[in-house]
């Protein structure tokens, strides 16, 4: 275990600093995603894996029966990041960690974990990559299914129709990410400009764009 300082300020609603240690909720026990963030960009430009791991996390009574706080954690300014969260729908607490060093800040796109002694606190866990998944049930029920995922580093038997393989200009290519974090309109998988993050589309006011809104493109 890594202790830090849990009295480091982290910014809430209403854009007001809390400490670190608030966020326990008064358990012992807290687990966080560390979402990526593009800043200026518009809601469609932002990460679409992390947009995608905070979507699966939407009730985490399961969590608090056992004694586990969630929250989300960015570091984007919390302007833009308010009005993301109220897009999109989400129910669980984020805050923003901007110019906070690690392992609060630091680094974005990993699930931590940490324990409060008190008013001492310790990161006991960190993952980031295919470590993420186990937030995403729908990956594992698509595991189950006859044509499983469908990713881009897949063989598929000649004459299969595979949904969403979008091998050509894909960014993920080597067995990294799943085909289904963005889609267009109708649900064809591109990463393409007409593109959106999956959540999105269920979201009022979901609409298709013709850019990502931030540079590069992709990640």
């Amino acid at each position: 275990m890594v202790e830090l300082d849990g009295t480091v300020e982290v910014t809430g609603t209403d854009g007001r600093p809390v400490p670190f240690l608030d966020l326990f909720q008064g358990r012992d026990e807290l687990v966080v995603y560390q979402h990526m963030w593009y800043d200026g960009a518009p809601h469609q430009g932002q990460c679409e894996g992390c947009t995608t791991t905070a979507w699966h996390v939407r009730d985490a009574v399961y969590l608090n029966a056992r004694g586990v706080s969630f929250a989300v954690l960015t570091s984007g300014p919390w302007d833009e990041v308010a009005r993301y969260v109220e897009f999109m729908g989400y129910t669980q607490p984020w805050y923003s960690v901007r110019g906070v060093e690690a392992p609060v800040g630091g680094e974005m796109g990993h699930l931590a974990c940490f324990l409060r002694d008190g008013d001492r606190v310790f990161l006991t866990y960190s993952t980031t990559g295919r470590g993420n998944e186990r937030v995403n049930g729908s990956l594992g029920l698509l595991d189950m299914t006859p044509y499983g995922r469908g990713e881009a580093w897949e063989d598929n038997p000649e004459g299969r129709s595979v949904i969403g393989d979008v091998r050509e200009g894909h960014p993920a290519v080597g067995g990294q990410a799943c085909w289904s974090w963005r889609t267009d309109a109708d649900g064809n998988a591109t990463w393409g400009p007409t593109s959106r993050p999956v959540p999105q589309w269920t979201r009022p006011g979901a609409t298709p764009v013709e850019t990502l809104g931030r540079q590069g493109d992709h990640h």
